[in-house]
């Protein structure tokens, strides 16, 4: 099981096939997605990795949160969350992770909060049909009507739909498929809408119902991989230069 990715939401577009059809996609954006610490089954009794996302002002950080931050030498973030990892899929506190973590094709699951409506009545949050236009009703044509009996049983059930505040609830929407992905941006395109707001930062995980996507990388899809994979060539041509040299005073 590998880790999910913080990311926020920045709106929606569009983007176009190569056969001229256009596909709505919401874009989310990684910005300094990175790993605060790890949780082990010795320390802490289960296997996760938690993330931090965006960057804090220092001065809206508590104390504590400050310290947790140097310890891990990470710039303050403004959103953290755990993902439960299994052992072989721990990733160096650090490291920070890119949009190539996901594949084009993939299926994800996107947790967020709703938009919130503030305060609605029975109709509009919960589809209720209202009292009659006619036939004795005045004033009370869009309540909910009757919530009880009489003395048995005397009260009102919980859970019972009622007038009340509306949205802002947590909320995953799974199967939602990976359009496409751009790396240097570190942006995710994923088709559909998905919960929350603009600026709302989302919980990114592989589908859990659907099998593992060929393709992508394991444990995680790092942006310092790149910067690995170059090193080893940067150095050679200083072993050649030295192997020259060599040469020359023999």
């Amino acid at each position: 099981m590998r880790t999910g990715v913080i990311a926020k939401k920045m709106g929606m577009t569009r983007l176009f096939k190569d056969d001229g059809r256009h596909v709505p996609v919401t874009v989310l954006a990684l910005e300094g997605c990175q790993v605060v610490a790890q949780k082990t089954l010795e320390n802490d009794g289960y296997v996760a990795l938690q993330l931090g996302a965006g960057s804090a002002k220092v001065k809206n950080v508590s104390k504590p949160e400050r310290g947790h931050f140097a310890k891990a030498e990470v710039e303050p973030k403004a959103h953290l969350a755990e993902f439960v990892v299994s052992e072989d899929a721990l990733v160096d506190v650090g490291a920070e992770l890119s949009a190539d973590h996901f594949a084009a094709g993939q299926f994800v699951d996107i947790t967020g909060h709703t938009q919130g409506k503030g305060f609605a009545g029975a109709m509009k949050r919960w589809g209720f049909g209202g009292l009659r236009a006619t036939h004795g009703v005045s004033v009370s044509h869009r309540s909910h009507g009757s919530t009880g009996n009489r003395q048995d049983p005397g009260k009102v059930f919980k859970n019972k739909k009622m007038a009340g505040h509306m949205g802002d609830r947590r909320r995953t929407q799974q199967n939602l498929e990976i359009v496409g992905t751009d790396v240097e941006r570190g942006l995710l395109f994923v088709k559909g809408s998905v919960p929350g707001h603009k600026g709302t930062w989302l919980l990114v995980r592989d589908a859990v119902k659907l099998p593992q996507h060929d393709g992508v990388p394991y444990p995680a899809g790092l942006k310092a991989a790149a910067n690995n994979n170059a090193a080893p060539a940067a150095e050679a041509p200083a072993e050649s230069a030295a192997e020259a040299t060599d040469s020359t005073e023999a």
